[in-house]
């Protein structure tokens, strides 16, 4: 008897209990179980979480750098502006990071999603104190620090989920993607003059867009390639250690992909939620101010879109030129 795709392995008349059926989708895409029901962990969870604090301490110690160096009020406020969703950004991906490598071994899901949360909070109110210990007390310190907490928590709730491989490669992915975006700061003057940058503002204006649009198509490359190499690789340690294919289906190559852009997007939730009140007082020191934070508002989302898209491309194409033929069924029973 021949059987069609996505039908249950159980045994039928025509075979045996013991044998799979040949030619199943789970053959190729299901995630078993590992070994004693724990759910698989992410490797690496330790090193990327590692990372990503590095990179928020770095964050806040470069904004802290940029308020205090300014002369005038009015400068710390569109500075402090302008760095919020880096800060914020950091703080989502240290907070899934830590929270990660903390609840790594954890296999019930209600305590790890609560030891994630706590994981995240933890992360949030340390660099809340840095950030009121070491920054200028303003008006901008308490909406950074409050943010920061808030992204943070975020962050390690993400990291409750079930498949933590899928979170520790959409951190990596993202972490990678970040510090690619501050590399990239070097090129946009050298790139404004290719893309025909010259005195007239319109074309001021039009090579800036290309430089953006040059920089989110890269940072969505890099993103999707770190996500599946990173899930890629933690199949490999699975195989060794386990011995089973612990191969995860198209979706989570998806979602891992598409990672860095749904925090950037995040991004802007919060700091248009939580971070409104230094928003409105950036837009509200002049015209002009005004309309720079509306266009980088907009800059923001558009980046965003981008690197979710371009992320999520890229990783479903990695994954996709690794699968193979499916197994075809013996022709007999295929006919019958």
């Amino acid at each position: 008897m021949s059987k069609q795709p996505g039908s249950s392995t159980a045994a039928d008349p025509d075979q045996p209990a013991t044998e799979p059926a040949v030619g199943s989708p789970s053959d190729e895409t299901t995630e078993p179980a590992p070994p004693g029901g724990r759910l698989a962990h992410a490797p690496g969870a330790l090193v990327v979480a590692v990372l990503s604090l590095g990179w928020l301490a770095a964050m806040l110690w470069s904004t802290r750098a940029a308020i205090t160096s300014a002369a005038a009020g009015v400068t710390a406020i569109s500075l402090s502006a302008y760095a919020l969703p880096g800060v914020i950004t950091a703080a989502l991906v240290a907070g899934a990071a830590v929270a990660l490598a903390a609840t790594n071994r954890l296999g019930r899901a209600t305590l790890r999603f609560l030891a994630a949360v706590g994981a995240g909070l933890l992360v949030g109110l340390a660099a809340a104190v840095a950030v009121n210990l070491t920054y200028a007390d303003n008006a901008t310190t308490n909406t950074i620090a409050g943010t920061t907490v808030a992204a943070a928590i975020i962050g390690g709730a993400m990291a409750g989920a079930r498949n933590a491989r899928v979170v520790g490669g959409l951190a990596a992915a993202t972490l990678a993607a970040q510090v690619f975006v501050v590399l990239f700061s070097r090129a946009r003057d050298p790139l404004s003059d290719l893309f025909g940058a010259g005195d007239s503002q319109e074309s001021m204006l039009d090579a800036a867009k290309w430089v953006s649009r040059t920089e989110s198509l890269l940072a969505g490359l890099i993103a999707g390639l770190v996500a599946y190499l990173y899930l890629a690789w933690a199949r490999r340690r699975a195989e060794r250690r386990d011995g089973v294919v612990t191969e995860l289906r198209w979706p989570g190559y998806l979602v891992a992909g598409a990672g860095a852009g749904l925090l950037l997007l995040l991004t802007e939730v919060i700091i248009r939620v939580g971070g409104r009140g230094l928003l409105d007082l950036a837009a509200a020191l002049s015209e002009a101010d005004q309309v720079a934070q509306t266009a980088l508002g907009t800059s923001r989302v558009d980046n965003g879109i981008w690197v979710l898209f371009v992320g999520a491309l890229t990783a479903l194409i990695l994954f996709g030129r690794t699968l193979g033929p499916r197994a075809v069924e013996d022709e007999d029973e295929s006919d019958s």
